[in-house]
């Protein structure tokens, strides 16, 4: 995934972005290849969906496919211009998109703050449009949630793991957070993309535990700090 190594790392205007096309320029399998699920639904009632951003998509859907309660991941391309984008024209910084994975999940039996824990353990989220060797908008940290109580769970997990961070000597956190709606549609990528690292178990992958814990479940929501009384870096 070093594909996008040295690409652009601001992001172009809407006027500049490449014109992509009416409709997906390939095809995808009906299913996921671990889960079963179809990556296109029905799910099963009362599914709720979450995008996340973190760099390469492939070790991104791993790490949620593993995950108790999830419904279904893909990869795809989310929060750009370009219609139907390919992996080659969002390599290039010029469609705005990020390497995004939807998740499926069942409320029942987990929670966006459960979700999101593992989203902050597992990248660098102050290293903006950077993870590793991937350089470019297209592997930037993002969540788009799509209910009120993923917001709340996006904003007050950030708060809580920014603390942690500084503890650390980290920077601060430049994860996106906004509305899918806001983000615009999320577009499935290739087939060749879904489900990499089961099809292929030695493949390139730059995630892995941070070394730092997001203390999700520790404290309730209203007992997190706020953002102004979160501690400066430490020097």
């Amino acid at each position: 995934m070093v594909f996008g190594f040295g690409r652009k790392t601001t992001m172009p205007d809407r006027e500049d972005a490449l014109p992509g096309r009416d409709q997906r320029p390939f095809s995808v399998a009906p299913a996921h290849v671990v889960l079963g699920t179809p990556f296109e639904g029905p799910w099963p009632d009362g599914s709720a969906v979450m995008y996340v951003a973190m760099g390469c998509f492939w070790g991104v859907e791993r790490i949620f496919w593993r995950l108790p309660g999830v419904v279904n991941t893909a990869a795809g391309y989310m929060g750009g211009y370009t219609p139907n984008p390919t992996y080659e024209e969002t390599c290039t910084g010029l469609t705005g998109h990020a390497e995004t994975v939807r998740v499926v999940y069942d409320p029942a039996q987990t929670s966006p703050e459960l979700l999101l824990k593992a989203f902050w353990e597992n990248h660098d989220p102050t290293t903006a449009n950077r993870q590793g060797n991937d350089v470019g908008t297209a592997y930037r940290s993002a969540i788009y949630w799509t209910t009120p109580g993923q917001e709340e769970a996006a904003r007050a997990t950030r708060d809580a793991f920014q603390r942690v961070l500084h503890e650390h000597g980290h920077g601060d956190i430049t994860t996106e957070i906004r509305s899918a709606d806001d983000a615009g549609p999320f577009y499935l990528a290739e087939d060749y993309h879904q489900g990499y690292l089961h099809k292929n178990p030695g493949g390139y992958c730059n995630h892995g535990p941070n070394g730092m814990t997001c203390p999700v479940g520790l404290v309730r929501q209203d007992e997190l700090p706020a953002q102004q009384d979160i501690a400066p870096p430490v020097p």
